[in-house]
């Protein structure tokens, strides 16, 4: 990727986290502001290290991209980090939730369409393209096999890739997880060529 093309996809990441995030505050009731966003570009290889290593535990909410182009989208978060955003989600006290039932996993799907949506339509928008959201999928495992998942086809063309950590406030509290976007070739070159358009 061109430094060009590096510049102006970590601005539409940007761009899509916030309006993201503005999308979440809505279906919360509660303002959620993005308090920090850092862009790096890791080997694809390395991302477990994130999160203390491949066999440490982790929740992902995975969706896929289709349309104009393809990528994969992922949110992937410590457990006690998940659980944070379920009580926030759920409007409970702070530490209720311990575990992952399925009134959690659902709530962490719904944030899931949420951000998806409202990420994607950001790019759409910025681009021309037509993008549109897998249903989210909610996955709790190792971090080395969620990651698995969505870099196999990334680590096919790329040896690195473009990783957001990002960090949320919401009442008072920080809350920080990775929104890791892995874009394919094909999207990265759709998005070059709107952006020459």
């Amino acid at each position: 990727m061109t430094n060009a093309a590096a510049a102006e996809w970590a601005r539409l990441v940007r761009v899509g986290t916030e309006r993201a995030m503005a999308g979440l505050s809505e279906m919360i009731g509660e303002d959620i502001e993005v308090a920090g966003l850092a862009m790096t570009q890791v080997p694809v290889e390395e991302i477990p290290s994130l999160f203390g290593g491949p066999e440490t535990e982790a929740v992902g909410i995975y969706l896929t991209v289709t349309g104009g182009a393809n990528g994969h989208l992922m949110l992937m978060y410590e457990p006690r980090i998940a659980y944070a955003f379920i009580d926030l989600l759920m409007g409970d006290t702070p530490g209720s939730t311990t575990s992952l039932d399925e009134m959690g996993r659902s709530a962490l799907g719904e944030m899931g369409n949420i951000i998806g949506a409202f990420f994607l339509n950001a790019i759409s928008d910025a681009t021309g393209l037509s993008l549109q959201p897998s249903p989210p999928e909610v996955m709790t495992d190792m971090a080395g096999a969620l990651l698995d998942v969505v870099s196999s086809e990334v680590l096919l063309r790329r040896d690195e890739t473009d990783l957001a950590e990002t960090t949320f406030r919401a009442k008072g509290h920080d809350v920080s997880g990775v929104f890791l976007v892995l874009p394919t070739e094909a999207l990265l070159e759709a998005l070059i060529a709107a952006k020459a358009a």
